[in-house]
């Protein structure tokens, strides 16, 4: 946009706006605490029974074991339901994406309940799923009602949805400024809408007090040990971020590919099924139900000890499995046992701390998966302090430059390349 070139007539209209300014930023301000304020609330007690329903649906499943053997049949009901009442929200986070990108119809509000449902039975049947995508789902689609009760405008209807994105993030993780900065940054590769700032933050900060208030709290993860940073753990946490961003290149790319094998089979609830018998082959082979569900024990466990170098590579395969397969819940919480336990693993060759090492690949695959790099900093510093800041930085960055410009969501668009040498030889427009 060319600069305009101040003269004596644009500069009094200058000086009369700024009387205006203060009011009308006053003004903007309570309208988005309001909404805000009611957003955050709904969202983040939804978020509360949610994680409550989660808790005792996976301590149920590990004290009956045997209910695994009827996780087909659970993925045939979770495919009825979205087969009959769910064609339009399907698409799940991706859906929420085009609408920013694109907006076009209110999301229908049952996708809240279908994708709640959803995910309850895929944890209580033993799928390996997180719960990021029914959290994100359940904001959005609460957010986009107010678009209807309150008739907002185009631009209004996209900062809310960011709004809802980042509440539901936010209250299921308890990082209010990792929810808020994900809601900016998730529908655009390369790119952060700062106009929705102030009401993604503050509705991510009541969603999470609304959460908290419920009695619901969150896993805590410590790095007891942070070495100083010098020139070699500089260079080390570089290489480990490299590595971070294969792995989340390597979910990426798996989780598509066996979409498209699922795809052929052409009676949609038949998938989950099929997907639930090779499911329960594999966790009858193993004997462990250490690798479904959400895997927070291992992720705990990766902080204090070594783990073997098959325990990421197999959960990374459990969730793209049941998630290709149309099992719902999300990708975050297993990236998370991905990148714990990967990082866990490097330890052995690397020579940083098993749990900083841990902790780093927790929140970096993630940043590469979902092309977030700068939420999953923030997260990195509020689930495990600021003393950790640079080496959880440069992780993410790492691996968000060597994830590629694909991710978990497939409709992300390119805002920005991530390095000019695509820009240059023009593989991306």
């Amino acid at each position: 946009m060319p600069v305009k070139k101040l003269t004596e007539g644009n500069l009094s209209y200058l000086h009369r706006f700024q009387k205006l300014e203060f009011g009308l930023l006053l003004a903007n301000s309570l309208k988005w605490l309001f909404f805000s304020a009611i957003l955050g609330a709904i969202v983040g007690s939804a978020s509360a029974l949610f994680l409550v329903a989660l808790n005792f649906v996976t301590d149920y499943r590990e004290q009956n074991q045997w209910i695994i053997i009827f996780l087909p049949l659970a993925g045939l009901l979770i495919g009825l339901a979205y087969h009959y009442w769910g064609k339009e929200v399907v698409k799940g986070n991706n859906l929420l994406i085009e609408e920013l990108q694109s907006p076009k119809n209110i999301i229908p509000i049952i996708m809240a309940p279908l994708i709640f449902l959803g995910t309850i039975i895929t944890h209580l049947f033993g799928g390996s799923a997180g719960r990021e995508g029914t959290a994100v789902q359940i904001g959005g689609a609460f957010a986009d009602q107010f678009t209807k009760v309150f008739k907002l405008k185009p631009r209004d209807r996209k900062i809310i949805l960011i709004c809802g994105i980042s509440a539901g993030f936010a209250s299921v993780f308890g990082t209010p400024l990792a929810g808020a900065v994900f809601g900016l940054e998730v529908f655009v590769i390369g790119s952060v809408m700062y106009t929705a700032i102030l009401p993604s933050l503050i509705t991510a900060v009541i969603a999470d007090y609304a959460c908290k208030a419920w009695g619901v709290g969150h896993t805590h993860y410590s790095i007891s040990i942070v070495p100083q940073m010098d020139m070699i753990n500089l260079l080390l946490s570089l290489g480990a971020g490299i590595i971070f961003g294969l792995a989340a290149r390597s979910f990426s790319a798996l989780n598509h590919g066996l979409s498209q094998v699922f795809s052929k089979i052409k009676y949609p609830p038949l998938r989950p099924f099929a997907g639930g018998l090779i499911l329960i082959g594999i966790i009858f082979l193993l004997g462990t139900t250490r690798y479904i569900g959400l895997g927070i024990p291992v992720i705990s466990e990766s902080f204090n000890q070594q783990e073997p170098y098959y325990t990421f590579a197999i959960k990374l395969f459990l969730t793209a499995l049941t998630l290709s397969a149309g099992f719902k819940g999300g990708e975050v919480t297993p990236l998370f046992f991905i990148g714990a336990t990967l990082g866990s693993f490097l330890s052995i060759f690397v020579p940083l701390p098993v749990g900083l090492l841990a902790g780093m690949g927790f929140v970096a695959v993630f940043s590469g998966a979902a092309n977030t790099p700068l939420a999953c900093i923030f997260m990195g510093v509020e689930l495990f302090g600021a003393e950790c800041g640079i080496y959880i930085g440069l992780a993410c960055v790492m691996s968000y430059l060597f994830s590629g410009h694909t991710g978990i969501y497939r409709s992300q668009t390119i805002g920005s390349a991530k390095h000019l040498l695509l820009k240059r030889h023009q593989f991306l427009s």
